[in-house]
């Protein structure tokens, strides 16, 4: 008889697949609905909040939105606590919470607020808008020079300096030529300039990339006030008057209710901007460029293996990520304010590379960050026309909150790729 036959049939080993979940996004979303009906429902504002929906030059004109403020912070609030419901029901059967479910949180809190502080006032949402998108500009071209660097594993502290560049160099040389579009060129060598310095002495002398990119922020702010002390001001007409793009409306598009004048009847930069995030987008993921780029982001080794140039890719998307920024530098002279003031990024750089973080590296998120960055910045400023009961000072705040917020982990996952700030050597 076979030893076989005496052998116990074995029950067959089966392996249960282990799933991590994270409370994070329910959590936060969850406080968050309560503290709106508590707030915007409980202790709701008395009368109606008037929101002006259109302006002279759209198709048909939409008659003021009028909500009884009460009313409607009672229904906004029913309606994030059953996001935040949706969110818990997700992550307990080990679901992905969708973006939709932020985006959709965050809009219906943000006009929930806009409700309850526009008691007895009237909001005009379109210059909100419009006023928030122009604040956005830089942000976004930051954060996608941001995006690109990071992809494939340089940390890009530098955006700050990078825009100060391209702001301080487009104002100068469009004054002295009469020319925008030259400006603009040149803003974006001042950004590859800026960026070549960074990748020079991370990527070539495996110098700590955050120091470089802190040193150059300051660097660069140093030189460019000591510059426009000791030059520009002696001569302003002649080295600090440049020529503004101005708004061009798209036929048709401008006049669509809402979103024509917001997103159509801008400046060329910020139509450059649409262009600039869906290329990267699709780039990034459908390109072998972007394949290669976010291959030595996560393993440059294995990269190596394949025959891809990890620091030569790398020193490639750094400097492209520069031009980037220093194109959105040329905002703040060429179709923002319209002459160079000292530090006049004033952290915008920062706040874009917040925007990468909360973004998770990715340019469509990236983008929506830098947006609601803009959004808040702006809400500010129309609060304290309105009169609101909350001070402006802390609609200030809200961007550093929200990025304290992303940094903590609390929008989610947030893994930056494992090689970012790790130099390569090859052996």
């Amino acid at each position: 008889m076979s030893v076989a036959s005496h052998t116990p049939s074995a029950a067959p080993i089966t392996f249960e697949k282990a799933e991590l979940r994270s409370w994070k996004i329910p959590i936060a979303l969850g406080v968050l609905a309560a503290l709106a009906l508590v707030v915007f429902g409980v202790f709701g504002r008395p009368g109606e909040s008037r929101f002006r929906i259109s302006t002279g030059n759209d198709f048909f004109q939409i008659p003021d939105a009028v909500l009884p403020t009460i009313a409607a912070g009672w229904v906004f609030g029913v309606l994030l606590l059953a996001l935040a419901a949706y969110a818990w029901w997700l992550v307990h059967s080990h679901r992905k919470v969708s973006l939709w479910v932020t985006i959709a949180f965050a809009g219906i809190f943000l006009f929930a607020f806009l409700t309850w502080v526009s008691a007895g006032e009237l909001i005009p949402l379109p210059g909100l808008l419009i006023g928030a998108v122009g604040l956005s500009v830089p942000l976004i071209f930051g954060a996608m020079s941001g995006v690109i660097s990071e992809r494939s594993g340089v940390i890009n502290i530098a955006i700050e300096g990078q825009l100060l560049g391209g702001a301080f160099v487009s104002a100068m040389v469009a004054t002295l030529t009469g020319s925008p579009w030259v400006g603009l060129l040149a803003a974006m060598v001042a950004g590859v300039l800026v960026s070549f310095v960074l990748a020079a002495f991370a990527i070539k002398y495996l110098v700590d990339q955050i120091i470089v990119g802190v040193v150059l922020n300051v660097l660069v702010t140093g030189l460019t006030g000591f510059l426009y002390s000791k030059v520009m001001t002696a001569d302003p007409s002649r080295l600090n008057s440049p020529p503004r793009f101005e708004r061009i409306g798209i036929p048709v598009l401008e006049q669509i209710p809402v979103i024509g004048p917001v997103l159509f009847n801008q400046t060329i930069i910020v139509y450059v901007m649409y262009v600039t995030v869906a290329l990267v987008a699709f780039a990034l993921y459908r390109t072998r460029w972007g394949l290669r780029t976010r291959a030595v982001g996560e393993h440059p080794t294995a990269a190596d293996t394949v025959g891809i140039k990890v620091n030569l890719t790398r020193f490639i998307n750094v400097s492209i990520g520069g031009a980037i920024a220093g194109f959105g530098g040329a905002y703040f002279t060429l179709g923002s304010v319209g002459a160079f003031t000292k530090e006049m990024t004033a952290g915008a750089g920062f706040i874009a590379l917040a925007a990468v973080i909360f973004g998770r590296w990715d340019p469509i998120r990236a983008m929506l960050a830098g947006l609601l960055f803009g959004f808040a910045t702006n809400l500010q400023s129309v609060l304290g026309i309105i009169g609101s009961p909350v001070p402006s000072q802390f609609m200030l705040m809200l961007p550093y909150v929200v990025t304290i917020f992303a940094v903590a982990g609390l929008v989610g996952q947030s893994r930056a790729p494992a090689a970012d700030g790790k130099p390569y050597v090859k052996f």
